[in-house]
């Protein structure tokens, strides 16, 4: 272990840490030096999901010292980039400690002179982001790790146009972070500002914005009302507010999981409260088959991730990807975007360089603009900050089981994804359909696409070097061909560079630098691998084409398309 390690962890044990964390401390020095080395060898930094990490002792741990020096750095930086007076707001999720990561935010930020809206409970993400915009705040802060297991927690940051801060700011931040080095140097407490409550009156004017972008009559919602579905909120935060938005719309018959709704950080139901796990909406399923329930619906802890499941031809309950989730969205807004004759050209949607194409097949059939940006929503929110006032957002997603609508919002919002799963299931069935008919229809008139995640955990100091080692072994030595289909451009982000390998001619990518490579194949094969930006994984995400001749092929040709994917991904790891 490097000395500087060691000499880090002592610097924990002086007064200025309580004495639990010194004891803690003590302990791992005697019995557990990996893990104290992996709890300090590095200081947490801002990802695609912001500050994330596990909750324990420790630099490279969430704690009240790191929690509070991140926020005194925040203050910093606000203080020095913006006149005040200054204002932020803060929410939090179900998870352990976030109640208490929360108030220490609201004290640090206090005690340096800001104004602070502090929602009385639990909230979603994306009624932060919402809070932001309509409080006119310099900042916003969410208390969560979305959908990470339950040993941690995270600090989602936000800008004043209510997105998840990008370059510069982000860099700024960090800087400014890096500055506070000891908690003797953090505002813990100071009568300089002060807190204020948030309660039901934002959370009725989140809904209110939520439900002003719904397309579908009340008298059409209400051919449909009884529309049986099941909503788990995996002991999140949607708990309460995504049945009010239901009861809201009309919808009188969704189904809830008892033993979900129970808000408790160590997610007792669930081995991950990860949506895009087919095991975190298990019970929900079941509750489903049960009851003859037609759609299922689960949100992961902080409400900014949605799940679904729906019945097939055969009246099974199958689960729908992140991908699936976003066609079917999009395909319905710009349905009706269409019919209502709102698409007049200055109208677009955005996707990032993961998700499936055939939402740029989708905008190119209906004329409308589909922008391309890195992983993460916050590239979707960049986009539309800088059309704001020039160009219409009609929606965003990712394959990441993140989707937005409208702009009121700036991050990926499952309390108005829920809304609109909702929404699209009672247009389907005013058409004669299911959500998985309507699936079908898309395939058939767009063509088969079908993508597949594959992540590899690589944890602590170790697993971050091996990740490096990939990632270099793949931009040294690229794949010349997957499945005997060559490969004809090469991205590469970090370089900001295509290569086209059929012409051995180099393009600029107009994009941030990010560490990601992505190969293309002569016949539409994607293969893309990046590491993950919020966990200790290395990501590679498959994506393969083919023609849908008719509704009767269509389980033949998942199957075909099922194997090529798995195929895909033994081949690329050879």
């Amino acid at each position: 272990m490097e000395t500087s390690t060691v000499d880090k962890a002592r610097q924990w044990l002086n007064p200025l840490y309580d004495e639990q964390t010194r004891t803690e401390i003590l302990r791992l020095m005697k019995e557990d030096p990996v893990l104290l080395e992996d709890s300090f060898y590095r200081n947490l930094d801002f990802g695609t999901g912001g500050l994330r990490g596990v909750m324990g002792v420790g630099t490279n741990r969430m704690n009240r010292y790191t929690v509070g020096m991140v926020t005194q750095g925040l203050a910093n930086y606000v203080k020095k980039t913006y006149p005040g007076p200054h204002k932020a707001a803060i929410a939090y999720d179900c998870r352990n400690q976030s109640r208490e990561f929360a108030d220490i935010t609201a004290r640090v930020l206090a005690a340096n002179h800001f104004t602070v809206y502090l929602f009385d409970a639990l909230r979603p993400t994306p009624e932060l982001s919402f809070a932001v915009r309509k409080l006119e705040c310099h900042i916003g802060v969410m208390i969560t790790a979305s959908h990470n297991p339950k040993e941690y927690n995270g600090y989602k940051v936000y800008g004043n146009d209510g997105a998840q801060v990008v370059a510069p700011h982000d860099a700024l931040i960090i800087d400014q972070v890096r500055e506070v080095t000891s908690p003797d140097m953090v505002s813990f407490t100071g009568e300089g500002g002060k807190i204020i409550k948030l309660g039901k009156e934002m959370d009725k004017a989140y809904l209110d914005a939520i439900l002003s972008l719904v397309n579908l009559s009340p008298t059409e919602i209400n051919k449909f009302k009884d529309i049986k579905m099941v909503y788990t909120p995996l002991h999140g935060t949607g708990v309460h507010i995504i049945p009010m938005a239901m009861e809201r719309m009309g919808f009188t018959n969704l189904l809830r999981v008892p033993e979900q709704e129970v808000t408790d950080g160590n997610f007792p139901t669930l081995v991950s409260p990860n949506p895009e796990e087919p095991e975190a909406l298990k019970l929900a399923i079941k509750r489903a088959t049960e009851t003859g329930a037609q759609l299922v619906m689960a949100t992961d802890p902080d409400s900014d991730r949605i799940g679904v499941a729906v019945r097939n031809q055969d009246g099974d309950m199958v689960l729908l990807n992140g991908n699936q989730v976003a066609v079917l969205l999009t395909y319905y807004l710009l349905e009706k975007w269409n019919e209502a004759g709102r698409l007049k050209g200055k109208e677009y949607v955005v996707k990032t360089i993961v998700t499936t194409d055939l939402i740029q097949v989708l905008a190119d059939h209906y004329h409308v603009e589909c922008y391309n940006v890195l992983t993460g929503f916050k590239y979707i929110a960049q986009v539309i900050h800088k059309n704001e006032g020039k160009k219409v957002f009609i929606c965003g997603g990712e394959e990441s089981y993140g989707f937005n609508v409208g702009e009121f919002v700036r991050d990926k919002d499952a309390v108005v994804s829920s809304v609109l799963v909702a929404e699209v299931a009672c247009w389907a069935a005013g058409r004669g359909k299911t959500l998985y008919d309507l699936l079908k229809e898309v395939y058939l008139r767009f063509g088969f696409f079908k993508e597949r995640m594959v992540s590899r955990t690589l944890k602590g100091k170790d697993g971050m070097e091996q990740i490096k080692i990939i990632m270099k072994s793949m931009r040294e030595n690229p794949p010349q061909q997957l499945l005997g289909s060559p490969v004809v451009l090469i991205h590469d982000y970090q370089r900001s560079e295509t290569v086209d390998m059929v012409s051995d001619l180099r393009y600029r990518i107009n994009l941030p630098k990010s560490d990601v490579m992505q190969f293309i194949c002569a016949d539409n094969t994607v293969v893309t691998v990046r590491p993950s930006g919020t966990e200790p994984k290395i990501k590679y995400y498959y994506g393969v084409r083919s023609k849908l001749v008719s509704e009767a092929a269509f389980l033949e040709t998942e199957s075909l398309v099922d194997k090529k994917l798995i195929a895909l991904h033994a081949a690329f790891q050879k």
